[in-house]
């Protein structure tokens, strides 16, 4: 049947899709808008099967928080080159992966977090969006890391020079202040969230080294515990959230003292840069 330009319009619009493939689905579609669609779809899947092995190195992460949440989410989503991780929708999809993870608790893997509908387009999947995605963008998308956390989060996403993303568990309710301690986490990249977040045989050794030093200083060996506690305080100052001084700060309080100051009580933090599989997560 003879394919109208109204009908490739309307497809075009629904798909946004190049008017000549429009066209041709139609034409193998018999006109039919939900079938061309399908037909649309399933070419795209094919094309996407052939390119499904390409570098994805850039991408952003997506977040759903908020202090009044039951919980809060962070998804890593990846493609092929730069300009597309400010797309619009590229944005808008990162985020949909992040609120479906963190309103299904029992999802734990890609695939079953594809299955899902997507939270801004009721009645399509989350798999569905993606293979659309492709089909107007054309570059490959993946899924990589992926994390849910119980309570309330802050968080933020960092997406000049150094990709990174983070999401903040805490108690709380004031949502700006959680943004900014986690801006300062990006920013700073602490190694725990608290002195008993680091590792044992790490704070042991800076704690053996330092004495050592004091020794060789010729320090009474009876003051000396008490000088490498006192030292130690700079090692936790580096390497701590909470005894390090809060970036935005005026006055020069830490981000556990600010914290305190705003109502928030910190609980834990996952801070990943982009294609960084090795996280930093605290308790």
């Amino acid at each position: 049947m003879a394919v109208t330009a109204a009908a490739v319009k309307e497809l075009r619009e629904k798909t946004g899709l190049p008017m000549m493939d429009c066209k041709k689905a139609l034409t193998e579609c018999d006109g039919n808008q939900e079938a061309a669609v399908q037909w649309l779809r399933e070419r795209g899947a094919q094309v996407f099967e052939k390119r499904a092995g390409r570098a994805t190195a850039f991408g952003r992460f997506g977040l759903y928080i908020g202090l009044d949440k039951d919980s809060g989410a962070m998804v890593e989503l990846k493609c092929e080159s730069a300009p597309v991780t400010t797309n619009e929708e590229f944005v808008q999809y990162a985020n949909d992966l992040a609120e479906a993870l963190a309103t299904n608790p029992s999802i734990s893997d890609a695939d079953s977090l594809l299955a899902l509908d997507s939270p801004s387009q009721p009645g399509v999947t989350l798999g569905d969006v993606k293979n659309d995605l492709f089909n107007r963008i054309r570059e490959v998308f993946n899924i990589g890391r992926m994390i849910r956390l119980e309570g309330g989060c802050g968080g933020y996403s960092h997406n000049a020079g150094t990709v990174s993303g983070v999401l903040l568990a805490a108690d709380g309710s004031d949502d700006e202040a959680a943004r900014g301690i986690s801006q300062h986490i990006a920013a700073m990249r602490p190694a725990g969230l608290s002195p008993e977040d680091l590792p044992a045989d790490i704070v042991e050794n800076e704690r053996n080294i330092l004495r050592e030093a004091a020794l060789a200083e010729g320090k009474p060996e009876n003051i000396v515990d008490k000088m490498v506690d006192g030292r130690m305080r700079n090692f936790f100052a580096e390497r701590v959230l909470t005894s390090q001084e809060y970036v935005k700060a005026e006055n020069k309080e830490t981000v556990g003292e600010y914290a305190s100051t705003t109502g928030l009580t910190l609980k834990q933090f996952v801070h990943w840069e982009l294609g960084d599989d090795t996280e930093a997560s605290e308790e």
